[in-house]
């Protein structure tokens, strides 16, 4: 049940809602820089970029990573569509580092292949550091 400080968010990607509660603040990584939602934001709909999601909610606190997509909030709720959204405690540093060194062995030969290269070793970076390390 929300109540008066919090607000209604959802984190869905393609496959499943990932997360539904009430959330005192959210912030997310925007395309341009890290974004912040209290309750009664005004709406706003802005691009996602790769990152650190945080929801500090009543009951508990999620951190995740999330892999762009869009943020909508509109009469105090946020919705979150994302490509992909994994708790931190799911990411596994050795997957991560693997991950990394792929992402920067991979050849540039034009703009498109320096974003993707780009694009993967900061989602790698930024996995590696949520990670758990590996027991």
């Amino acid at each position: 049940m929300t109540t008066l400080d919090t607000f209604q968010c959802s984190i869905i990607t393609p496959e499943r809602k990932v997360l539904e509660c009430d959330a005192n603040f959210v912030a997310f990584p925007a395309h341009d820089g890290e974004m912040g939602v209290l309750n009664r934001r005004a709406p706003i709909v802005c691009k996602l970029g790769i990152g650190v999601l945080r929801v500090e909610g009543p009951a508990e606190n999620h951190t995740m990573f999330v892999d762009g997509g869009f943020a909508q909030v509109v009469e105090n709720r946020l919705t979150i569509l994302t490509q992909q959204a994994r708790e931190a405690d799911d990411l596994e540093a050795a997957a991560a580092g693997q991950a990394l060194i792929e992402a920067r062995a991979m050849k540039i030969t034009d703009d498109a292949s320096f974003t993707a290269r780009t694009d993967a070793i900061q989602r790698a970076q930024i996995q590696l550091k949520l990670a758990k390390p590996a027991s």
